[in-house]
């Protein structure tokens, strides 16, 4: 059934999509919609290839206006070379388009103004994924920029506010500096509460990443670094400390100025299998 999922993903149209399908119809601009929606979905047919090519598990391909955002089970538990070549995979695709529409101009099979048209919506989507925002290809690739050198959770935060700053100056910018547009400036405001939401959700986020490194406990990473804490940390406060792509020794201090090394996998067994929620690292390596 997984396999199957994985082959043929549920596909959801956000409701901002539908809304521009019926303004479209309206407007008389149904087929420069069509233009944009082939590639859009060609875009994330190219994320969804690779992710399939690494045997990722698919959730579900949401499709909205500009983009598309591929829902999966990893979570920051990928090694950081395979998410990179998943997301690059989106934004190569726009490339293979313009050598395609290259050939098909020369054949004369389609009107210049068509071409001249998806041309134009290849460059507005290949660019606006590659801003700096969550969920669009550069906002996840800034974050693994930024996993690589501050722990997942501090990388995951840092990425949200900025995107979030750089959503409210493209607002500011489309309302005092360039040309205003409608469409434009609802995408901009669209993304804001997109990261306003993922904000509320961050503590969840965080959980699945923990959940998933549990999960994978019996496959080691090759990197290991060593967090050093006092004895009475809290648990969910070693986790705070935990790098994607790497195992953990944590190294716990006492009172008595005695050290002790444990494991990561024996604190992640301690919070979701003993349910030991608020634990500290101290009473875990007493055990």
């Amino acid at each position: 059934m997984t396999m199957w999922n994985n082959l043929f993903p549920k596909v959801h149209v956000h409701p901002i999509l539908l809304l521009f399908l019926i303004i479209s119809f309206f407007t008389g601009t149904f087929v420069q919609l069509i233009i944009l929606l082939f590639i859009v979905f060609f875009h994330e047919l190219g994320h969804y290839t690779m992710a399939l090519k690494f045997k990722w598990q698919i959730k579900r391909i949401m499709l909205w206006v500009f983009g598309g955002v591929m829902d999966t089970e990893e979570h920051g538990t990928r090694p950081v070379k395979e998410e990179v070549l998943v997301i690059c995979a989106g934004p190569f695709q726009h490339i293979v388009l313009y050598g395609v529409m290259l050939v098909v101009a020369d054949t004369g099979l389609l009107s210049s103004s068509i071409i001249d048209t998806f041309m134009y919506y290849n460059t507005a989507i290949f660019l606006f994924n590659l801003l700096p925002i969550l969920p669009l290809d550069g906002g996840k690739l800034l974050q693994l920029i930024l996993s690589t050198k501050w722990p997942y959770k501090l990388a995951y935060y840092r990425t949200i506010y900025f995107s979030l700053i750089t959503c409210v100056l493209l607002l500011f910018a489309q309302l005092i500096i360039i040309p205003f547009t409608l469409s434009t400036f609802f995408l901009f405001l669209f993304l804001l509460f997109e990261n306003k939401n993922e904000w509320h959700k961050r503590y969840y986020a965080f959980m699945r990443f923990l959940l998933k490194r549990y999960e994978k406990r019996n496959k080691p990473n090759k990197r290991r670094s060593s967090i050093k804490v006092k004895s009475e940390t809290a648990l969910l406060d070693v986790f705070s400390r935990f790098y994607r792509g790497r195992d953990h020794d944590i190294h716990i201090l006492y009172p008595n100025n005695t050290v002790k090394i444990i494991d990561e996998s024996v604190c992640l067994h301690c919070y979701f299998n003993e349910k030991q929620y608020k634990a500290t690292i101290g009473g875990v390596g007493k055990r």
